[in-house]
């Protein structure tokens, strides 16, 4: 159920005592707390997640830590192993203390409300990951090209410059992994930047 798309008195009904309904792994922690059926499990990434899944969890988290602090604070951080995804993680929220739904959870909703309005919480950090992304993919894209230049160390930046200029195309975002330029689209770049013939494999 997405709990973004209810006001917050149903989503906090709806949500606390989420984790007695999942099918593929337990929530122990419930044993430890003599409350559990006021809290509820979110998750916000898991080890296969995208750049924006990752870029939201960290502001999610930036935006919840102080709830985690305290003698018996209302949010705690969770990390669990999936037999499916390698593991995930997010955080269990008291949803309900002494009747009254919690400021944690309120700020959690708050927080699900927005993604349902704009995907990105943090643009600024959400672009550096797609940035840093394509870096690492361009070695990757130009395996085959070593032979055929001589690449400079440090020639990575440089040519996301020069196609970002040119063929911004080339460095589009995709499938979540940050931008993954053709050969034909490095062969323009590297010819733009001079990068002579190359008498050994330069990668």
């Amino acid at each position: 159920m997405n709990l973004s798309n209810l006001d917050l008195e149903a989503a906090a009904q709806a949500a606390a005592g989420n984790w007695k309904t999942f099918e593929c792994h337990a929530w122990y922690r419930a044993n430890d707390l003599t409350d559990a059926d006021n809290w509820c499990v979110v998750f916000t990434h898991h080890r296969d997640s995208g750049l924006l899944d990752q870029s939201n969890a960290v502001a999610i988290k930036a935006a919840l830590d102080t709830f985690t602090t305290g003698k018996n604070p209302d949010l705690a951080a969770e990390h669990h192993d999936h037999w499916m995804c390698g593991w995930m993680e997010g955080f269990s929220i008291r949803v309900f203390k002494r009747g009254r739904i919690t400021t944690a959870f309120r700020r959690w909703h708050e927080l699900a409300q927005r993604l349902d309005r704009c995907s990105v919480l943090d643009e600024e950090d959400y672009s550096r990951r797609e940035y840093e992304a394509t870096l690492q993919n361009l070695p990757d894209a130009a395996r085959r090209l070593c032979q055929d230049y001589d690449l400079p160390e440090g020639w990575e930046p440089l040519v996301y410059d020069w196609l970002s200029d040119n063929d911004d195309r080339a460095v589009e975002n995709r499938d979540d992994r940050g931008g993954y330029p053709s050969e034909d689209q490095l062969r323009a770049a590297f010819d733009a930047l001079r990068y002579g013939q190359a008498t050994l494999c330069g990668a």
